[in-house]
């Protein structure tokens, strides 16, 4: 396999942890910054600017290409620029990383991968651009498309604890709220899954077990860090960011029995409380 990655992020690291070993030299990854390459080197892979490098030799190359870049203005960057690259490339595999932002919001409601997209915010509505300009490739010219739905994220470094230790975490109430959510290490797997078993214009879901109100995940991090619970804010008094009320504006549970029945997924942290154990006996470790 040769793996090239458009964004060496927080997931596409958890990705090249999941492949080790690999062989030296099989695996690319961009950064738009040049003070990063050698941070991507250290992971054994090899650094590509974007934008700025001309990397259509870099997907000729490539037996395998993940997008991990979110859109910019509405559209897909990598696109904009390489279209025409894709097009004429002899590809294997290449993943979409998408959000469940794109089903908009059911009202604590079930959706699977056959529930018809409807976004609610402008986020969801530029996810749901993107994969549209990625499926008009793959029916124009055969690119073997897997779109990968996103709920929040989290795993080492990115999770409650920090905050509820500073005492900046809140505990939001709306009544009826529940979010979706995955540790990295399963987002990970989960795409070495497919990888092992592509099927060309796959859509997944990839969430755990137990979808829960965004409360009860800062409740727990406190329980496990044994200090005071923060207080509860009702969401119509709290202060927010438009970016942050704007993530309350939709409820939903995410369906995530495909990836099991399909590429034999089993979650490693089915539900936060296993995911925060773990997080929170690595901490202890160190």
């Amino acid at each position: 396999m040769k793996l090239l990655v458009f964004g060496m992020g927080f997931t596409s690291k958890a990705l090249i942890e999941e492949l080790r070993p690999f062989p030296p030299g099989s695996i690319r990854g961009t950064t738009r910054s040049p003070d990063k390459t050698g941070a991507i080197r250290a992971l054994g892979v090899d650094p590509r600017i974007f934008p700025g490098d001309d990397l259509a030799a870099d997907i000729d190359w490539a037996s395998h290409v993940l997008i991990s870049a979110g859109p910019e203005d509405g559209h897909d960057p990598v696109l904009a620029d390489l279209r025409d690259a894709f097009a004429a490339a002899d590809l294997e595999w290449v993943g979409y990383l998408s959000t469940t932002g794109v089903y908009g919001d059911h009202q604590g409601g079930w959706v699977d991968e056959t529930t018809p997209v409807a976004p609610s915010t402008a986020r969801g509505r530029a996810r749901v651009a993107a994969e549209a300009e990625w499926q008009a490739l793959m029916k124009d010219h055969g690119l073997p498309l897997h779109i990968f739905r996103l709920p929040g994220i989290y795993g080492p470094g990115r999770g409650p604890f920090a905050k509820v230790r500073a005492g900046t975490a809140r505990r939001i109430i709306k009544d009826g709220q529940v979010f979706g959510r995955v540790h990295v290490a399963d987002i990970a797997q989960t795409l070495a899954a497919s990888m092992r078993a592509p099927r060309a214009g796959a859509i997944y879901n990839i969430a755990d077990d137990d979808p829960a109100p965004p409360q009860d995940v800062i409740t727990y991090a406190a329980e496990l860090l044994g200090v005071t619970l923060p207080p509860p804010v009702r969401f119509e008094d709290a202060e927010m960011t438009p970016m942050a009320r704007s993530f309350y504006a939709e409820s939903k549970r995410v369906d995530n029995r495909l990836i099991k029945e399909e590429l034999g997924v089993r979650l490693r942290y089915p539900d936060y409380r296993s995911g925060l154990d773990a997080l929170f006996a690595a901490e202890e470790g160190k």
